[in-house]
């Protein structure tokens, strides 16, 4: 090609080709600019659009991230998974042993941690949450606050935990219970045996403050489900 001179050396077709991809690059550009100024300014009717169909039973749908209501989605823990701890009361087998060492530890300081839940299948995760909203004539985002929609509680895994102070009865389930000398424990120890508070004040997904709400992040399998949860909050 040297006696070619620089100007012949492209074809006539190999040019128009050229022009042709250039012109689809600059439409392709133009189309993605024009759906990020959607996004931006009126996001509306895409989320419309990309939102899943609404949850049965419910007036309301998931979010892109898969929560409903501000709650994550969770599955149900496996029965060969499971050990009781009371009677009545069961848990994935590595929160068992942990939260077991946990209470016996709290003992030695004087202070008796009691389980008031644990594992809830999704059949009575819906009996609680569309037995008592009726109850008490909540919407579903009213009783959401406080408890999750069946298939988005955290007590499915069975890593989760509804812990009372013995001496204090009276704060079970309530706010109060962060008064408590077990609260100041849990506290001081929890993250010792890989349990965290699940709903502090003001947390991200804007589920009412919960003190007595610990989840056991102690294993692999627990970190994977609660990563969505943990980056949320970060």
């Amino acid at each position: 090609m040297g006696d070619i001179p620089v100007a012949r050396r492209t074809s006539p077709t190999s040019a128009k080709a050229n022009r042709w991809l250039l012109g689809v690059s600059v439409g392709t550009g133009s189309l993605l600019i024009a759906l990020a100024l959607v996004v931006v300014w009126r996001p509306g009717p895409l989320q419309r659009l990309l939102a899943p169909p609404p949850v049965r039973g419910l007036n309301a749908r998931t979010g892109l991230d898969g929560r409903l209501l501000g709650h994550f989605p969770y599955g149900e823990l496996a029965a060969s998974k499971r050990v009781a701890i009371a009677p009545g009361l069961s848990l994935h087998r590595d929160a068992a042993a942990a939260l077991l060492a946990m209470q016996r530890d709290a003992a030695s300081s004087g202070v008796e941690l009691v389980v008031l839940s644990a594992f809830r299948s999704h059949t009575l995760q819906k009996e609680l949450f569309f037995e008592v909203k009726s109850d008490r004539n909540q919407s579903a985002r009213e009783r959401a606050m406080v408890s999750a929609p069946p298939g988005f509680s955290e007590h499915s895994t069975g890593f989760a935990i509804d812990l009372g102070d013995a001496l204090a009865p009276a704060t079970n389930l309530s706010p109060s219970f962060d008064q408590t000398a077990a609260y100041a424990w849990l506290q001081a120890n929890a993250a010792r045996y890989h349990f965290t508070l699940s709903f502090p004040r003001g947390n991200s997904q804007g589920v009412s403050y919960e003190p007595w709400h610990w989840r056991f992040e102690g294993s692999a399998e627990a970190l994977q489900l609660f990563e969505p949860a943990q980056r949320l909050a970060r």
